[in-house]
């Protein structure tokens, strides 16, 4: 049996993040009969691990117990895996695009202001460089 220092160093993540998994209900440890410690087992590093890099591809932590759920039902997680993911990707490509958009606004911000001179704060305008974006 593990501490969660002992877990955290196995599974490569912080004990605060074991901390929080046991929190959510993706980790469940047993209690130390007398000193009341959280205790996990070569099964949990095993679902610290997963956690880790299932959160590397992207999934949440809501997606991973959905993930667990199944398994612990008895049945394949692949299909949701599969949905999941294709999710993101969509999610992902519209962030993308969002992203795209601001950093062409910005370039062409910087672009225009370099002709405008510093203002100073007169009471009717904040920053003219700002304001002067339409």
């Amino acid at each position: 049996m593990l501490t969660v220092s002992e877990l955290s160093k196995a599974a490569q993540v912080t004990p605060d993040a074991v901390r929080h998994y046991v929190r959510l209900g993706l980790l469940k440890p047993q209690r130390h009969p007398d000193t009341d410690y959280k205790l996990f087992s070569d099964g949990d590093v095993k679902k610290a691990k997963f956690i880790r890099q299932a959160k590397g591809l992207g999934f949440t932590l809501a997606d991973i117990q959905v993930i667990f759920d199944h398994c612990t039902r008895g049945q394949s997680p692949c299909p949701a895996v599969r949905e999941i993911i294709q999710r993101r990707i969509k999610e992902n490509e519209a962030r993308l695009d969002e992203l795209t958009m601001l950093h062409n606004r910005m370039a062409v911000a910087v672009e225009h202001w370099k002709t405008m001179p510093d203002g100073e704060p007169d009471g009717d305008a904040i920053c003219y460089l700002i304001e002067s974006v339409s």
